[in-house]
């Protein structure tokens, strides 16, 4: 019997096999999980395909955070597939290019407007859209880049972390009394579509297997995973509001 037996998860973000929502969705339909996926606009095809490639079959329900009306459809179709929800993952994030690079000055209100939209509102947006089901409490888990301190090329997409963990505090303070947990991952740098488009990712990569205590490895999302996979469980029932680092330690070394 898996820690997540019994329980459904609504997944958001599974594109490729690379995703680390992919590696979430994979083990915890492991640890006994009943997952849905969400997915949205040109990607949702991509989807569909990918989670063909997931050890049991599994639904995909289309869900665009900048949608209004998706929050309510998407509700109404996961409560068709599964008779409530136990847990979320948050694994959304986009900004527009002129928000990542060398020139921190060239994206204008409309280029941070879309990152912060889809990047850290949606965190709420979710919890707007999934609550209603979360009957029995349950854990809201999103996957973040710690953002304590300014990154090379991140920028914008930087902002827009820091206010996706600002809003993981104040939902765990809005639905802790219903008894749903609202935690983030914050993981090491893994090598994604996502991070693709980053500028100088490979800046990243250069230094963190050097400084993190454990080490790191940028082609193995395993140890994010399993960590979230453990947020979803029961096995942290009393914390909430909480960033849990996955990073090798790298964010413990200082400069």
């Amino acid at each position: 019997m898996g820690i997540l037996s019994g329980k459904n998860i609504v997944i958001t973000g599974v594109l490729t096999e690379a995703s680390l929502a992919f590696g979430v969705a994979q083990l915890a339909q492991k640890e006994g999980a009943k997952i849905v996926l969400t997915g949205a606009g040109r990607g949702l095809s991509i989807t569909q395909r990918t989670a063909k490639k997931l050890p049991m079959p599994v639904e995909v329900v289309e869900f665009d955070v900048t949608i209004d009306e998706h929050t309510t459809s998407a509700r109404n179709e996961v409560q068709q597939i599964v008779e409530r929800v136990d847990g979320v993952l948050h694994s959304i994030g986009f900004a527009p290019a002129a928000c990542l690079g060398d020139d921190f000055m060239a994206a204008t209100w409309q280029d941070v407007s879309i990152a912060m939209q889809i990047s850290a509102y949606s965190l709420k947006t979710l919890a707007d859209a999934f609550v209603p089901l979360m009957t029995s409490g349950g854990s809201i888990v999103g996957l973040d880049f710690d953002n304590t301190v300014a990154w090379p090329a991140y920028n914008w997409m930087g902002v827009a972390k820091s206010a996706l963990e600002s809003t993981n505090r104040y939902l765990a303070k809005a639905l802790g009394s219903k008894n749903i947990r609202c935690n983030l991952i914050a993981a090491g740098p893994i090598r994604t579509m996502a991070a693709k488009s980053i500028p100088s990712f490979g800046a990243f990569e250069d230094i963190w297997s050097d400084r993190a205590p454990l080490g790191w490895n940028v082609n193995d999302s395993s140890p994010v995973a399993r960590s979230t996979v453990a947020m979803l469980s029961d096995w942290f029932p009393a914390t909430t509001g909480e960033i849990i680092h996955v990073d090798g330690g790298f964010h413990s070394t200082g400069a």
